[in-house]
């Protein structure tokens, strides 16, 4: 399996990719204002490079529920700086973590490779028609309503199968704006648009995501259902979304998103050499 985001390529099966989170907001549900500087922004993505990411993630937007939207300027303001700098500076591709395809232009002019959109749900074609333009790679991500609305008691019949069906409508839609299969990154979205429930069910089904041949990313790190599954509060997650993670790699997932990436780091390895003695 192929995946291109501009100059990049990646063949699979091979190691998880592991993307580094740097949110450029004063308002993220885990680490809001901690690198709201762009320069504490910028050291802190170079970090997450030495400690091992292959992605780094920048975002200017919170999309936790029901998050204050920014406006297109302010958005600019804060990542422009930032995707500039490490552009310079780092061998990997940049993803800009946006809803917005101003934002994702100006970015992947500014050098970012991959756009992740998590109103992939979207019903017009101007994101798409960005991608298929620049050859970006695109994470089509699943959300239901929006950021400010998607935590309003969601519902689902079956929410492995809506998910499902979700990513093939994306794909006849994508392919319809002319961007190729191996663009495609597929991001079932843990906590937008769930409950407890249906993302406990989602993680315990990734591997039938596996049989959809696009790359899988998943995002747990820090998210409010670990708090509600074991009653413990931000700063105390890691473990759990650790597990989370172990489980992901052995049911063939390809990348995941975290803020704590040497931590992450072991954890995907350590699995990956077990699973490899299994086979």
């Amino acid at each position: 399996m192929l995946l291109r985001a501009r100059h990049f390529e990646f063949v699979f099966p091979r190691p998880a990719l592991i993307a580094g989170i740097v949110n450029v907001t004063p308002d993220s549900f885990s680490d809001g204002g901690k690198f709201f500087d762009r320069e504490a922004a910028v050291e802190h993505a170079l970090k997450l490079v030495e400690q091992g990411a292959e992605i780094l993630d920048i975002g200017g937007e919170s999309t936790r529920p029901r998050a204050t939207p920014v406006t297109e300027a302010e958005e600019l303001r804060r990542v422009m700086p930032v995707i500039e700098q490490l552009a310079a500076r780092v061998k990997i591709p940049i993803s800009i973590d946006t809803m917005k395809p101003a934002v994702a232009r100006a970015a992947i002019g500014a050098g970012a490779s991959i756009v992740n959109d998590v109103a992939a749900n979207r019903d017009d074609d101007a994101m798409w028609r960005l991608i298929a333009e620049t050859g970006a790679g695109y994470v089509v991500m699943h959300m239901q309503g929006t950021p400010q609305t998607m935590q309003a008691q969601p519902q689902y019949t079956d929410v492995v199968r809506e998910v499902r069906e979700f990513f093939s409508d994306r794909m006849r839609r994508l392919a319809g704006c002319g961007i190729a299969p191996e663009r495609v990154i597929f991001d079932v979205g843990i906590g937008f648009g769930k409950t407890l429930e249906h993302n406990l069910l989602l993680i315990g089904a990734l591997r039938s995501f596996t049989t959809l041949e696009r790359p899988l990313l998943l995002g747990v790190s820090r998210k409010s259902f670990l708090g509600k599954s074991l009653g413990i509060e931000t700063p105390g997650r890691l473990p759990a979304a650790l597990a989370c993670t172990a489980l992901a790699v052995q049911a063939g997932v390809q990348i995941i998103r975290t803020h704590d990436v040497a931590e992450t780091v072991q954890a995907v390895r350590m699995t990956e050499s077990i699973v490899a003695q299994t086979k």
